[in-house]
């Protein structure tokens, strides 16, 4: 027996040892590059996303000339290029509710040895809906003599509202090296509803650090509004501000100074809309930027308030991040969780500005780490990076990060150069690689969403046919049913991005899906969505629908 017991001792450890673990979160590197700097990026249909950076140098090439759009095609890892003819450096842009993609906003600059670039600081760039799952045949439409913002805008931030129409806000006229030195302070629609722009008192107010600011439609209509370190109700209708309590201790969240912040889930039945604001540095915004340096350091506060009476009397409830972030970016998971990506640990966005750039970059120390936030957990256990995956691509600024239809993490750019700089010993490269970060539940048995409907009205129960793995089959599963938008990343924020919970049962045999829609375009505003159903925190693959008539805007449903 003696003999037996050494010797099944080792036998059974190796045993252990050589176990499956429990799938984890992964980062996986793409073998092909996105071809130019995604510094912008959107997913515009189940396999399509759609890139954007400068009109520069970047290697894709289009027309006998370096591409600055491009498609990147979600089921096999490609890219194809796309003709842009306006700069689209630092634009913004949303789905509008007839699941058209506007680009808006951009650099008024050209580029030496591209002569075909417009100005782009009043460009609206049109991707109308595409049917091809490769992007075939399907381009950007441009006209810059008759279609066009009012005022020029570079660095501008724009939302989908509640008649799904965009909503733009802010920008520069010029080009700015670091602060907003021209600024364009006033709001805007496309399609246009009124022949001038509507004055700010919130921007005026906000500069000169109040470049894409961070906006949000909210369930009733309104608008929430974060620039520097202020924060304002806008209603629309009636076009009033109503002034919030500022971000506390003296962090300040947009660029050149940049957090990023993201609207909560929202939960039937009563939709209680919370906003949640992360990093951003604590600095004076009188310094000017050879007064500041990259290694500053950035601020670990997240800042989160409840949009009711109660909740705004109250005021903002701090917590901290497990290290401070510059340029980080928030993005909705399907279980409610938000994940905390990319980002610097000091300095601030713009290129080569402060007097110690790391090569241009005014930020140093790339956080390589993502880090889980769960707004139902208790107060000061919301946020764990336990199991997350450690990358070695820094991503900081003129980087981009979405969801996926299917549920995981696109993740490219990072470029705080004037061009395309690469080669060895430069720290912050122009970076063209593409990696996903791939949650658990893509490693094991989903639940699958078999079909669904083309659209789904407002207010109404849907049922669509879905496969329940049996690992997931037992008594007090956890359910889930969401639509998202999935948003528009550029600068350090995700615009449009939005969650909404949705009442859902499953049949008793486990083969229909029934689920509540949001009750009105308030909630959820009309237009493209992707429904994810989640059981014990394993998501489906999204289903694409459109919420609502699919009608071009306005149209209030």
């Amino acid at each position: 027996m003696k003999f037996l017991s050494f010797t099944l001792v080792p036998f059974l450890a190796a045993l252990i040892d050589a176990a499956p673990s429990a799938p984890g979160w992964r980062f996986d590197l793409k073998k092909e590059t996105s071809g130019i700097v995604a510094l912008e990026s959107i997913v515009v249909s189940p396999t399509l996303v759609i890139f954007f950076d400068r009109a520069s140098d970047d290697p894709l090439q289009i027309n006998n000339h370096s591409a600055w759009g491009a498609l990147w095609n979600l089921e096999t890892s490609t890219v194809t290029p796309l003709d842009v003819l306006t700069n689209s450096f630092c634009a913004s842009g949303a789905l509008l509710s007839n699941g058209t993609m506007a680009s808006v906003g951009g650099d008024p600059r050209g580029f030496p040895g591209n002569p075909d670039i417009r100005p782009g600081n009043q460009a609206i760039r049109i991707f109308e809906p595409c049917a091809s799952p490769t992007g075939e045949g399907c381009t950007l439409f441009e006209d810059p003599a008759t279609l066009h913002l009012l005022e020029q805008r570079w660095y501008p931030s724009s939302i989908r509202i509640f008649d799904g129409s965009l909503l733009i806000v802010g920008g520069t006229h010029v080009n700015a090296d670091f602060y907003n030195v021209d600024p364009a302070n006033s709001f805007e629609f496309f399609p246009p509803k009124e022949s001038t722009v509507r004055p700010s008192a919130f921007l005026e107010r906000s500069l000169p650090a109040n470049l894409f600011p961070r906006i949000f439609a909210l369930p009733d209509g309104k608008v929430f509004m974060v620039a520097n370190n202020q924060s304002i109700i806008y209603d629309i209708e009636a076009n009033t501000e109503t002034i919030l309590p500022d971000i506390p201790n003296g962090v300040r969240v947009t660029n050149p100074i940049d957090g990023s912040a993201i609207l909560l889930p929202l939960s039937p039945p009563d939709f209680t809309p919370e906003v949640l604001v992360c990093g951003g540095t604590a600095v004076d915004d009188r310094l000017q930027p050879a007064q500041l340096s990259s290694q500053i350091p950035a601020s670990s506060q997240c800042s989160r308030i409840k949009l009711t009476p109660e909740g705004i009397a109250k005021g903002w409830e701090v917590e901290h991040m497990l290290e401070g972030r510059t340029m980080p970016e928030l993005v909705h998971l399907p279980n409610g969780q938000i994940l905390i990506a990319n980002g610097a640990r000091t300095g601030f966005a713009a290129i080569r500005q402060v007097p110690d750039p790391v090569g241009n970059s005014n930020a140093d120390h790339a956080v390589l780490t993502p880090s889980l936030y769960t707004p139902t957990a208790p107060l000061g256990r919301r946020i764990s990076n336990v199991g997350m995956p450690t990358t070695d691509i820094a991503r900081v600024y003129h980087s981009s990060i979405t969801l996926t239809p299917q549920g995981n993490f696109l993740i490219a750019g990072s470029n705080p150069n004037g061009n395309t700089t690469v080669g060895p010993g430069i720290k912050f490269p122009s970076e063209f690689r593409v990696q996903t970060l791939d949650p658990p539940f893509m490693f094991v048995d989903r639940p699958k969403i078999l079909s669904a409907p083309a659209k789904i009205p407002f207010g109404k129960k849907v049922t669509v046919p879905v496969s329940i793995p049996a690992s997931l089959r037992r008594p007090g599963a956890k359910l889930q049913v969401c639509l998202m938008d999935l948003g528009f990343s550029s600068h350090a924020f995700h615009s449009s991005a939005r969650l909404v919970f949705m009442d859902a049962t499953l049949s008793r045999d486990g083969k229909s899906l029934t689920f509540t829609t949001p009750p009105n375009g308030r909630v959820y505003p009309p237009g493209p969505a992707t429904i994810f159903l989640t059981i014990d925190d394993v998501s489906s693959e999204g289903a694409w629908v459109m919420v609502g008539s699919g009608n071009p805007p306005p149209t209030l449903e």
